[in-house]
């Protein structure tokens, strides 16, 4: 199974750079769509709901301290060991979250309901509490959305 960190090469090389938050995001993302639409996890590595959504702590390590990341500045991470299975998730995930910022990324994340089940219980300012997100909740929240998004596309027929 390929890493978060080819998946974040992929995303630094397609996009550019961006803020380690927006990286964040758009990993998650890429997780959570796989599971729709491929019906498998895309990386093995544990997400997290921090406070300014979720997080995936390995990646977080690797650019710890830094506000921009660019594809020179991850040391980590081989985009060639994607399938092109993978890569079209990937690609749609971009084209539709690609170019929002951060903050829009932050604020959906905080609306849907992996991370606020996450987060359930704890302080909306505690940055030192962590919980992490299930595949299996991220699978079932984003199955619905493309349920509904089907169901709507067979009203409007």
């Amino acid at each position: 199974m390929i890493s978060v960190f080819d998946v974040a090469a992929y995303i630094l090389e397609s996009k550019g750079e961006m803020t380690t938050m927006k990286l964040q995001k758009l990993c998650y993302y890429c997780q959570a769509w796989s599971l729709v639409w491929d019906e498998e996890p895309l990386f093995d590595e544990d997400i997290q709901a921090w406070l300014n959504g979720p997080v995936i702590p390995r990646l977080f390590y690797e650019h710890k301290g830094l506000y921009k990341i660019k594809r020179a500045r991850l040391d980590r991470g081989d985009s060639s060991l994607l399938s092109q299975t993978q890569l079209e998730t990937i690609n749609a995930v971009l084209t539709y979250y690609g170019d929002r910022s951060a903050h829009w990324l932050i604020a959906l994340t905080h609306s849907e309901d992996p991370w606020i089940e996450a987060r359930r219980g704890i302080s909306p300012t505690d940055t030192g509490t962590t919980r992490g997100i299930s595949l299996a909740s991220m699978a079932n929240y984003y199955s619905m959305l493309l349920d509904d998004a089907d169901d709507g596309e067979e009203e409007a027929e």
